[in-house]
């Protein structure tokens, strides 16, 4: 019973969530005032279910980059009526250990071989001059949405979507990223999921 009520409860957050346009909340996450106050009422929301999900989040300064990392996370997942996902500490952890070894070369280079995937893993690279947060990353992977298909469960000819699909996809539940300055100026970035998403043959939701 509590967990059908449980579930009733998030159906109406989440589509009290979508029925509105939601304004960007870059400027409260990047700087300034922050919190729900500075959010509007739909995002100030995801904005708190994320703060909830984000324990263990580390230090002030780290905090609030995973913080960012999640809250647009959740953005796109409650976008497609899934359930927003927890940080995970050992997956920033390995996020963290990935990210240190491209600060020298900025490769946009996965941690594992190709088709070897113990974990889900998004990567980002922002060229020299650019201030390139955790939502830049976010928001240019779950752009690839448009090129997905849910008919045929594959990309548009030519194009990615396994980022977007990794984001949404049901099973997963936790998350953990990291983000560095390369020694170029660049900025590299990187995101573990668990459990790991694009099963082939399954559909992300």
């Amino acid at each position: 019973m509590r967990l059908l009520v449980a579930l009733l409860v998030s159906t109406l957050l989440i589509h009290s969530l979508l029925a509105t346009p939601h304004p960007s909340p870059s400027p409260a996450l990047a700087g300034g005032r922050r919190g729900s106050e500075a959010l509007g009422f739909k995002n100030a929301t995801v904005y708190d279910i994320s703060v909830a999900k984000c324990a263990g989040c580390g230090a002030l300064g780290a905090w609030a980059e995973s913080l960012e990392f999640l809250y647009y996370h959740n953005l796109v997942r409650l976008a497609r009526w899934e359930l927003p996902l927890a940080w995970s500490p050992q997956l920033q952890q390995y996020a963290r250990w990935w990210a240190a070894q491209r600060r020298a070369d900025c490769a946009l280079r996965h941690s594992f071989p190709e088709g070897q995937f113990a974990l889900g893993e998004n990567i980002f690279w922002g060229g020299a001059g650019g201030a390139w947060r955790p939502g830049d990353a976010v928001k240019d992977w779950a752009a690839e949405g448009v090129d997905y298909s849910y008919a045929a469960n594959a990309c548009a000819p030519g194009r990615q979507c396994g980022h977007y699909t990794q984001i949404v996809w049901r099973g997963t539940t936790s998350v953990g990223c990291a983000r560095v300055v390369c020694d170029d100026g660049g900025v590299f970035m990187t995101c573990n999921y668990y459990p790991p998403g694009n099963a082939v043959g399954e559909r992300p939701y």
